[in-house]
């Protein structure tokens, strides 16, 4: 019997192992137009924390009790949809779960990219294109911009480090530990903020930038959204892609230099990836040409089994990974 991941309970704070239930999914026949899917990855991302809760938001909240989801790759094992066959592979939004019942419509067949299948939900997929379009089509970034990156070790990090430079930006990452921090200068940074390290954040940056920031790739919000507005150059451009420092305190962050939006003219835009989705055969062929070429590296952090959802996801706040976070099932 196929199983999934459920939220039994809602989390105060960061969620707790005691906060998931594993449950049995029905058997039943496929009707006309849906497939059935064999997953074999599991994505887990941070926005999945604000599904949790029980709030209006631009995704729905998770239902308590009932199967929950997100990225998956899986392959096909009974079609009864035009067009869909049985051993394609296949992305979908069916995830914490091994087994997927969904209409043929809903699915996407992987991309002939020469990649292993796991890459679509990581530099090929929603965390890459989250990168480029956030980089590119939000910050408007150039050949010649400053780029300031958090969670530079991250999924979306890490990829928006290797797109700068394959334009001409110069780089300055953060990442938490040295480990972390050398990994993102094999990237290709330029120079790397070890956040865990004592001292303050902001004369970190002003050291590391000491002609000041064009551009700043917000993935944490808090002490590092105050740092880059102090290092802001006028007219910089602020792409807020995520903020995991307040999605299980949500206790608001003292932005000390949040006045200096106004005399340096920081234009500073959050962003949903699927705004750009009509824009992905851009985003293939620009990543395609350089992944061929060389220019991108990968790294997965991966979990086995479907009962090693939980202990990813929780993992993704303590920086428990470096590049994409994975279940392989």
């Amino acid at each position: 019997m196929a199983r999934a991941w459920s939220l039994k309970s809602r989390p105060n704070g960061m969620p707790l192992p005691g906060d998931f239930e594993m449950i049995d999914l029905p058997h039943a026949p496929l009707a006309e137009g849906e497939v059935r899917i064999a997953n074999r990855w599991l994505s887990v991302d941070p926005y999945m924390r604000g599904r949790m809760n029980d709030v209006k938001s631009y995704v729905p909240p998770f239902q308590l009790g009932e199967a929950m989801q997100g990225g998956a790759i899986g392959e096909v094992v009974e079609s009864n949809a035009p067009g869909v066959a049985v051993g394609d592979m296949v992305q979908h939004m069916l995830g914490w779960r091994d087994e997927a019942v969904l209409p043929g419509a809903a699915v996407q067949k992987l991309p002939a990219l020469g990649v292993p299948p796991q890459a679509f939900l990581g530099q090929l997929g929603m965390p890459g294109m989250t990168a480029y379009f956030g980089l590119l089509a939000v910050a408007e970034a150039k050949a010649g911009d400053t780029v300031f990156v958090s969670a530079a070790a991250g999924a979306v990090g890490s990829t928006v480090v290797q797109i700068a430079k394959a334009k001409g930006m110069t780089v300055i990452g953060s990442a938490g530990g040295s480990e972390k921090c050398g990994w993102c200068r094999s990237l290709g940074a330029d120079a790397m903020i070890d956040y865990k390290e004592d001292g303050s954040l902001v004369k970190k940056l002003l050291a590391a930038a000491p002609n000041g920031i064009d551009v700043y790739f917000d993935n944490v919000g808090g002490e590092h959204l105050d740092a880059a507005l102090a290092a802001a150059n006028l007219r910089a451009r602020f792409a807020i892609c995520g903020m995991i420092d307040m999605y299980n305190s949500g206790a608001p962050t003292e932005l000390r230099y949040l006045p200096r939006l106004i005399g340096m003219r920081v234009r500073m835009q959050g962003f949903i990836v699927s705004d750009y989705m009509a824009d992905a055969a851009t985003f293939y062929r620009d990543m395609g040409a350089w992944l061929q070429s060389g220019k991108l590296q990968n790294q997965e952090t991966v979990f086995e089994g479907l009962e090693a959802m939980p202990d990813a996801f929780l993992g993704l706040f303590s920086g428990g990974n470096t590049g994409k976070m994975l279940v392989r099932v």
